[in-house]
């Protein structure tokens, strides 16, 4: 299996097996940063077509081919998909999905040399009724020093260690308002629970 071809005609990438997990898209040339490699491919429905498709699956299960396009739609690589359902999650990735008039595509962040697993950061969104062992259900494999061990995001709150009192005090008191709010171009999160690889 490759993937789009550049404009000389060779495909940017080949599936194959993943260290990181099942197979995985690996560039088979070099691909400059900003070039846009593929087009996130599948059938697009509602949400809750989504939804009615996968309400049986168990919620253990961690893979998934369903992209959030908008509030109203989904689109489900795993009918009609195509190789780019195929790169894997990493906590510093190569690469982001970008949206555009509806559209998902995957372009490349920094340049990446012939070899290279291709991968972006899923940020898999976090719900209120997930199990309690959400984070290891969806566990990352990417193995890199700023891995954050899950695909989920927000990344979980690690609870604050109480000071005394006394030193509490001495320190600036917290500010309201920082968080995970993105600006810019909206980073496209795949969504949970969903279709099998």
């Amino acid at each position: 299996m490759t993937g789009k071809r550049s404009a000389q005609g060779s495909p940017y990438f080949k599936v194959r097996r993943s260290r990181v997990h099942g197979r995985g898209a690996f560039a088979l040339r070099r691909i400059r940063k900003g070039t846009r490699i593929v087009e996130y491919l599948g059938d697009r429905v509602s949400h809750q077509e989504a939804d009615r498709r996968y309400e049986d699956r168990d919620e253990r299960d961690n893979h998934t081919f369903l992209f959030i396009v908008d509030a109203r739609t989904v689109i489900d690589a795993g009918v009609g998909g195509n190789d780019a359902r195929y790169m894997n999650h990493s906590c510093n990735p190569n690469c982001e999905t970008v949206i555009e008039d509806k559209r998902v595509f995957v372009e490349a962040i920094r340049t990446i040399q012939p070899g290279e697993e291709l991968n972006y950061d899923y940020q898999l969104g976090r719900s209120p009724d997930d199990p309690s062992d959400v984070d290891e259900i969806y566990a990352c494999h990417c193995g890199q020093p700023n891995c954050r061990g899950t695909m989920l995001w927000p990344p979980k709150k690690k609870p604050e260690r109480r000071r005394p009192l006394s030193s509490r005090a001495a320190k600036e008191p917290a500010k309201r308002g920082t968080g995970t709010a993105r600006k810019g171009k909206q980073k496209l999160k795949k969504r949970t629970r969903t279709a099998a690889r």
